[in-house]
């Protein structure tokens, strides 16, 4: 099926805005992350199975947006000791990354 030229700028148009709306929302902190590097780090490093083994179930209860991570940095800081802690020698990048897949999945902050 062929689109028109009109009808494939207006689908353009609509997922660049719908792009910048949550580019918009994300906080400064995780601006630039590379979400497919944090997926990756976050499977390599068996991070849901260590927290499922902590909190039971899939794991997910240790995620708590309305407990004690309340700030994107506060995210970000407790993934950094999480690679300190576990000796996983990940980058602050990485770092980065993966709380940023986190903030996605879990906590949605915007600031």
């Amino acid at each position: 099926m062929m689109l028109s030229s009109k009808l494939r700028t207006a689908l353009t148009s609509l997922a660049l805005m719908s792009a910048s709306a949550t580019w918009a929302q994300t906080p400064e902190i995780f601006k630039g992350a590379d979400l497919a590097n944090g997926e990756s780090l976050i499977a390599e490093h068996q991070c849901v199975q260590c927290h499922a083994s902590k909190v039971g179930g899939d794991g997910s209860a240790i995620y708590k947006p309305q407990g004690r991570i309340n700030t994107a940095g506060f995210l970000r800081g407790m993934v950094s000791q999480c690679n300190t802690m576990l000796n996983m020698q990940m980058f602050d990048e990485d770092i980065t990354d993966v709380a940023a897949v986190l903030n996605r999945d879990h906590y949605r902050f915007t600031e």
